[in-house]
């Protein structure tokens, strides 16, 4: 299959978890046999925190404008596939292009689902409009659940389908790293994320000054009262995430009010920490249980003195081991590549085959 995608980000994971999540799917994808073009915009903010520049299983193109897309018709145009991703900039008129020039299969990939719908609701989203999404032949979700009947019925998508975040297996693994933390937390700031950060990390710090701490993430406000014990690092790349994971206790996983809501929708950052075996400590949401049990293979916790018995808890490292052992069996980017290729012959298939009047 010739692939091409427009996504956020690829070259850089500085504040966002597209690239990371592009990563793993797409080197997965590459590995089963398939050609990968990826046309990212070139944004400055990206340009200054380049990671990974020059790709080994894709092919990775910087264009700077809208109009400057039409140099990458051809390769449009040939492309058996073409995925524009959520967040793109000018992703509406992106997404008229896409479908105009494209003689292939076409697919929307939403890395932000809940946030999506949310805004779409307001009538405020820049990346994806009503117009549009009828207009591609699948709408692969980083959420499941009910949401996926909600896109078909609601915004007439063709198809709509799953497609979690995943993890390479090969990158994140425990490194035997020396612990240095009791509970981490990785994440950039979020205004919605920030209360479950301090009821879940900061007050439990405040409450346990023998205990340490630890918040990785770019753009938390100054104003914010950071307890001693917690340690702050600005940003940290890919290349240190398993050595962070391993070298903690534990780790927190916080969701985003849109996604609690929805249901359905792990991020990446979940499977990343659980596939280097650091046991989970994570606020509740539905669907969570479909994916890791909780006592067995993960931790769920509401206040302070959920975390308080979780970090007490003699079988912490069982649960971490067995959070790894399922995270490997089900949600590793060989699964992801092997379901994204399944939904896009899905989605070419029902192209080629003319509707049967209603």
């Amino acid at each position: 299959m010739k692939l091409v995608v427009l996504g956020l980000s690829l070259s850089s994971a500085w504040g966002n978890g597209h690239a990371t999540t592009f990563r793993a799917l797409l080197r997965a994808f590459a590995a089963r046999g398939h050609d990968v073009l990826f046309l990212e915009r070139d944004m400055p903010w990206y340009a200054a925190h380049r990671d990974e520049p020059d790709p080994d299983y894709c092919r990775l193109a910087l264009y700077d404008s809208l109009p400057a897309l039409a140099e990458w018709r051809a390769e449009i145009e040939g492309a058996d596939t073409v995925i524009v991703g959520s967040y793109v900039p000018d992703g509406i008129a992106v997404a008229r292009l896409v479908q105009a020039w494209a003689r292939g299969t076409t697919a929307f990939y939403d890395i932000d689902t809940p946030v999506t719908l949310a805004q779409l609701a307001r009538g405020a989203c820049d990346y994806v409009s009503p117009e549009v999404i009828p207009g591609y032949d699948v709408y692969c979700s980083f959420t499941g659940g009910p949401t996926l009947r909600l896109i078909e019925e609601r915004y007439a998508a063709p198809a709509a389908r799953a497609l979690y975040c995943s993890v390479d297996a090969d990158r994140y693994r425990p490194t035997g790293a020396a612990k240095r933390w009791d509970l981490s937390y990785l994440g950039t700031y979020s205004d919605d994320r920030q209360p479950t950060l301090e009821r879940l990390l900061i007050e439990p710090a405040r409450r346990n000054p023998d205990q340490r701490f630890v918040v990785a993430g770019p753009q938390y406000p100054a104003t914010i009262q950071w307890p001693a014990n917690v340690e702050r690092i600005e940003h940290l790349g890919p290349a240190d995430h398993a050595d962070f994971y391993s070298a903690s206790r534990a780790t927190l996983n916080v969701t985003r009010a849109d996604m609690i809501a929805a249901g359905w929708s792990p991020s990446v950052r979940l499977f990343e920490a659980t596939a280097c075996g650091t046991p989970i400590i994570s606020d509740k949401w539905p669907g969570i249980e479909e994916l890791l049990i909780p006592n067995a293979e993960i931790v769920l916790a509401e206040g302070v003195a959920d975390v308080a018995a979780a970090l007490r808890r003699d079988d912490l490292d069982a649960i971490g081991a067995a959070g790894r052992a399922r995270v490997l069996a089900e949600h590793t980017s060989h699964h992801r590549a092997a379901e994204l290729e399944a939904h896009l012959h899905e989605a070419a298939a029902a192209k080629r085959t003319p509707a049967l009047p209603a």
